[in-house]
């Protein structure tokens, strides 16, 4: 009987190289590459961006899914938390003024890519990682051949407050001098002590323990809960990703993988945008919690072979 050859999700596989780019205005950005397989019929070539205060090291078993595949990786931290710096002296606070600068890095970092790996190209991305590829699909008009979301940040779960009195709520906060402060002392959002994590990302134990050993072995890359200006920030955003004519401007196809009953995003909202975009398809899931791509296996597998056929297909038509 042949050996069965499971993957190490914490540990850095062998192919994978971790480097630093550099924006034009010379901000230092973590950077990781992960070239398909050697010999490999290459598929194309997809970069992956996380969400807030996330790192890529959560998700190299989906990652080596899509290497196994035929797709040469690729993605970079943020500017301002994992390994790409901090905007304030205190590390534990995840800040931003705007998002434009998250969107300014993307279309630099897209474009120099895409002139060095094979096509086609597709952008991949999850959560706050998903608002940023959102907004840049319909600002800046990528020359890309397909984009895939997980569970995207486009609004995200204010209740029990309405998203009304949230954003008015930040916006004084910032006003009266807390902007740099966070917005809430623990967990992925404002919560009672003592509340679990864990049942806000997803109900698999071992694959939500890997984060906690990542950051055990490299802690430089933790980062805590938002500041009440990266909150004002994010509405504004939003509510500019909503407008009249935005999600229609879009012209390439999208896939979008969410769950139902996140507590973090908005479902609704991304009911809304798959209902806008002229070419998507939306996959809600009743079960899953926010982090579908590292769920239960009874969760995760179907929506895994959903990206896969997206995936295929667009692997297919263009060649």
């Amino acid at each position: 009987m042949a050996e069965i050859k499971t993957f190490d999700r914490r540990a850095y596989p062998e192919e994978l190289v971790i480097d630093r780019w550099q924006a034009p205005d010379g901000w230092d950005h973590r950077r990781w590459t992960w070239p398909a397989p050697a010999g490999a019929d290459i598929k194309g070539s997809m970069i992956f961006q996380t969400g807030r205060g996330d790192i890529f090291e959560k998700y190299l078993e989906t990652l080596h899914h899509w290497h196994e595949a035929g797709w040469h990786l690729s993605g970079f931290d943020w500017r301002g938390q994992s390994g790409s710096g901090r905007f304030l002296t205190d590390p534990t606070v995840g800040h931003i003024v705007s998002f434009e600068p998250w969107i300014e890095d993307l279309e630099v970092f897209l474009t120099e890519w895409r002139q060095r790996v094979p096509g086609p190209h597709v952008l991949a991305s999850h959560s706050m990682g998903g608002h940023i590829a959102m907004r840049f699909l319909i600002d800046r008009k990528p020359d890309i051949a397909g984009a895939l979301f997980s569970a995207p940040m486009l609004k995200m779960q204010s209740r029990p407050l309405p998203e009304k009195l949230a954003q008015l709520i930040s916006r004084a906060y910032v006003r009266l001098g807390f902007a740099e402060q966070h917005a809430w002392q623990e967990n992925e959002r404002p919560s009672l002590p003592g509340s679990s994590r864990q049942k806000l990302l997803t109900h698999d134990w071992p694959r939500y323990s890997d984060e906690e050993y990542w950051y055990d072995t490299q802690p430089k890359l933790k980062i805590g809960p938002p500041s009440w200006s990266w909150l004002k920030a994010a509405y504004a955003s939003s509510k500019a990703m909503f407008a009249r004519g935005t999600f229609e401007s879009v012209g390439i196809p999208v896939l979008i993988v969410a769950a139902r009953q996140d507590k973090l995003v908005k479902a609704s909202a991304i009911e809304e945008a798959a209902r806008r975009l002229p070419d998507a398809r939306l996959v809600m899931n009743d079960k899953s919690a926010h982090e579908l791509l590292r769920e239960i296996d009874e969760i995760r597998d179907p929506l895994i072979a959903e990206m896969d056929r997206f995936l295929n297909k667009i692997a297919s038509s263009t060649k």
